[in-house]
């Protein structure tokens, strides 16, 4: 089924924020060009290692379009371990203290809710990046032990992002244009909604920010994991 058209983002009309669901906030242009820079290239150096970015085998033998790398907790369908098992075995790169006060940062511009900010303890994020032709489709972010809120940061390349329920991968859903400096965040009743990525927009990403193409899509997590639960 094709994505449903979302507005223009054309630089003529201010986007609002909104809250998509119960729990479920956007924030257009949340980061400036200079934090967009900064993420860029530290993904960059991220990508290299110990872990590099690859794309992602199912259990059931397909390959995922998106690239991924990890920091703090290495994810693979369907679970979290400190090292890349499944890639080379590396211990992943350590999750920084300056990302996890970005997030808590995040959660208080979408919430407006300090307390929540605080309690706010992201362990780990898993750094997407699309070209024009990758795609995610629907699914959960469970694996985590945690309920607290997904932090997601947009850099480059439009995305249609399609935002659903918790009951299933069909409709209700919304689709939203995520853009460059956009900020999402979900939790409360809308944490477990299903969600993905049904289209990368053709046409620039991000220049100014040093990507020329493609997506970046960086989201932040609590795994609710004490560092002895390596499995």
């Amino acid at each position: 089924m094709a994505p449903e058209l979302p507005p223009s983002s054309d630089g003529l009309f201010r986007r609002e924020r909104r809250v998509v669901a119960p729990g479920a906030v956007h924030v257009p242009e949340w980061l400036p060009v200079e934090r967009r820079a900064e993420l860029v290239a530290a993904c960059r150096r991220w990508a290299r290692g110990p872990v590099p970015l690859r794309h992602t085998v199912l259990p059931g033998g397909g390959v995922m379009s998106v690239r991924t790398v990890c920091l703090g907790w290495h994810w693979q369908p369907y679970r979290y371990a400190r090292t890349a098992d499944d890639v080379n075995g590396a211990r992943v790169a350590a999750f920084p203290d300056w990302l996890g006060d970005l997030g808590r940062a995040a959660v208080a511009e979408a919430y407006g809710d300090e307390g929540a900010a605080e309690a706010f303890a992201p362990d780990t994020a898993l750094i997407n990046f699309y070209d024009a032709t990758a795609r995610m489709g629907m699914h959960q972010d469970k694996e985590e032990r945690s309920s607290a809120p997904v932090v997601s940061l947009s850099i480059g390349a439009r995305c249609v992002f399609r935002f659903g329920n918790a009951e299933g991968r069909g409709r209700p859903y919304t689709d939203v244009e995520l853009a460059s400096g956009d900020l999402f965040v979900f939790g409360g009743p809308s944490r477990f909604a299903f969600h993905g990525v049904p289209k990368v927009y053709a046409g620039p990403a991000d220049p100014a920010a040093g990507l020329r193409a493609g997506r970046l899509n960086l989201t932040l997590r609590e795994t609710g994991m004490a560092s002895r639960d390596v499995r």
